[in-house]
């Protein structure tokens, strides 16, 4: 009966512990509720609205009927129109648009002798899920056929061309976005724990009396990291090249500036979350609650055009969607740095926007 007694009193005295420590209470309600809304709603296998840009070198009634066909089947959504087939794999490389219609000026005659493809579909191989996507569109369109009178077709109107990973091979396009979720979860974590691991291990004190100004601790804190971030991207290069021959196509310049740039970002979203957990337990808490979103919403999974509009606009502001897509770029795609500068100055805002904001937060004083 005292056994009882006591393990009740324990019992008693935790749950009013998780009662008074906030933010593990609102973990215990957010993780679950930020899941189902990420696997129930955000994240939809259906992909639809990629963006397509589209060549008509034919301009007949057949081929407007086959670009509207594929605007029809909502899997693409065609936002722009180009003179010729470079300025449309231009466009395919900076990742301005996903697929591409390329219609050649003999697409009547190919469609009437429904032997091979009268046309090509151009996908962007850099994203691992896109080349299954653009198969349903083969099928299409029903239509052409019949607007160009002609007999049914013994093969799909549209030939599938798959840019800068011909070979589908799942390692070309995972491993360089493996490159920012291996740094999100490490750079996030580290320093999310700096300012809590000095407060739990009484360095807190020390830094209170010394003159160091907090923007001073706080670069002082990002600096070893970025050495750190910056070897594991080289240790990442170096096992995908030699494990699994994942190609470099742009400037080995570009692609370090972008993983710094990505770097501090991370560093900076860290520094926040430690200056609201009060224990290195709620830091890893904190870490997870941003890393899980990073995952489901930055493309890495899934395509980021075939997501909702809210899905979206929560992904635009995490850090890991624009690295993905400068380093899909530049490796993969062989884009230039100024060519995908707009990533570029999102992270460095996101970098300026967290360290205000943790500079703003940290007081140096106990509490």
């Amino acid at each position: 009966m005292q056994a009882l007694t006591r393990t009740l009193a324990i019992m008693v005295k935790e749950v009013r512990q998780l009662a008074r420590d906030r933010l593990t209470f609102g973990m215990i309600i957010g993780i679950p509720v930020l899941q189902m809304v990420l696997f129930g709603y955000a994240i939809n296998t259906d992909v639809r609205n990629l963006r397509a840009g589209v060549v008509d070198l034919a301009r007949t009634s057949a081929s407007r009927a086959l670009i509207a066909d594929i605007g029809a089947s909502q899997v693409a959504a065609i936002e722009a129109q180009f003179d010729d087939v470079r300025a449309l794999e231009a466009a395919i490389r900076d990742g301005r648009i996903r697929l591409g219609i390329y219609v050649p000026p003999d697409f009547d005659r190919r469609l009437a002798q429904a032997a091979g493809p009268a046309a090509q579909l151009l996908v962007d191989g850099s994203d691992p899920t896109l080349g299954s996507i653009a198969n349903r569109l083969t099928e299409l369109p029903p239509s052409v056929g019949r607007n160009a009178q002609a007999a049914p077709r013994a093969a799909p109107a549209l030939a599938v061309r798959t840019f800068f990973n011909p070979e589908r091979r799942s390692a070309v396009q995972i491993v360089p976005a493996l490159i920012g979720v291996i740094l999100t979860l490490t750079m996030v974590l580290f320093t999310a724990v700096a300012i809590v691991r000095e407060r739990e291990r009484g360095n807190f004190e020390l830094l209170v009396t010394t003159p160091v100004r907090t923007i001073e601790l706080m670069v002082g804190k990002i600096i070893p990291y970025i050495g750190i971030g910056l070897v594991q991207v080289t240790i990442v290069l170096i096992v995908g090249s030699w494990l699994f021959a994942v190609p470099i196509r742009g400037a080995i310049v570009d692609l370090y500036l972008a993983a710094l740039a990505f770097v501090m970002a991370s560093l900076g979203l860290g520094l926040t979350i430690s200056t609201i957990a009060r224990s290195q337990f709620q830091a890893m808490q904190l870490t997870f609650f941003v890393f899980l979103p990073s995952i489901l919403l930055s493309g890495f999974m899934f395509p980021f055009d075939g997501m909702p509009e809210v899905a979206r606009w929560v992904g635009i502001v995490l850090p890991l969607t624009h690295f993905i897509e400068l380093v899909r770029g530049i490796m993969l795609r062989g884009a230039r740095l100024a060519e995908l500068d707009t990533h570029l100055y999102a992270l460095a805002a996101f970098f300026a926007a967290a360290m205000t904001l943790a500079v703003a937060r940290f007081a140096k004083r106990l509490d």
